[in-house]
């Protein structure tokens, strides 16, 4: 174990004479310094007898950092693809969901919806997105979104109300909604069901 501490000590102490020659005597982040300059360093302290085996520690030390930042990036490589194939699987469960998933705005301006959602509206996405949901709402069921907006802005727990969508073709429409803050954006998802028909 001393052998151990006796090592990381020299190599500690290699790193602080090869960053006091390579920033001129003056304490500054390794970080900074090129390539070349480093290179340089490692080839005078290589150049000469007395200070051979210290450019071979150093250059060892060089190689264990260099292998180990590869295997740093490889792990954020694999750990990226699979958090975008989660993403992607993610995305794509929402998309095919049977319930309507709504995100809107504090104006309730629908910002993305899914297919069910697009369904219920009777609209296609592309023709929806930058229009006020409450646009598609009677006024007592736009009053009604606008209360459960400002309830998820407060951090309250979501609750789940009915509200009416403008007739159409003289058929009313009724929906389950149930509201929540979005925290990162800001916005609010709204899940919006059909309620159970009553039979």
């Amino acid at each position: 174990m001393s052998q151990l501490v006796e090592t990381s000590s020299y190599l500690s102490s290699l790193r602080e004479r090869a960053t006091t020659k390579l920033t001129n005597g003056i304490r500054s982040d390794l970080s900074r310094a090129s390539t070349s300059e480093a290179m340089a360093v490692l080839f005078k302290l290589a150049s000469s007898p007395s200070t051979a085996g210290d450019a071979l520690a150093l250059l060892h030390e060089l190689q264990v950092h260099q292998v180990e930042v590869e295997m740093q990036h490889e792990e954020l490589r694999c750990s990226r693809v699979e958090l975008e194939s989660d993403l992607i699987r993610q995305t794509a469960r929402v998309e095919r969901a049977p319930a309507a998933f709504l995100v809107v705005d504090e104006a309730s301006v629908l910002c993305e919806i899914n297919l069910a959602g697009a369904r219920l509206l009777g609209a296609a996405s592309h023709d929806l997105l930058g229009r006020p949901l409450s646009s598609f709402l009677s006024a007592p069921s736009s009053e009604q979104l606008q209360k459960m907006l400002t309830l998820a802005r407060s951090g309250a727990v979501p609750e789940t109300r009915e509200l009416q969508l403008l007739p159409q073709s003289g058929v009313v429409r009724k929906l389950l909604c149930s509201a929540g803050r979005e925290v990162p954006s800001g916005r609010f998802l709204l899940v919006l069901l059909a309620p159970p028909s009553s039979s």
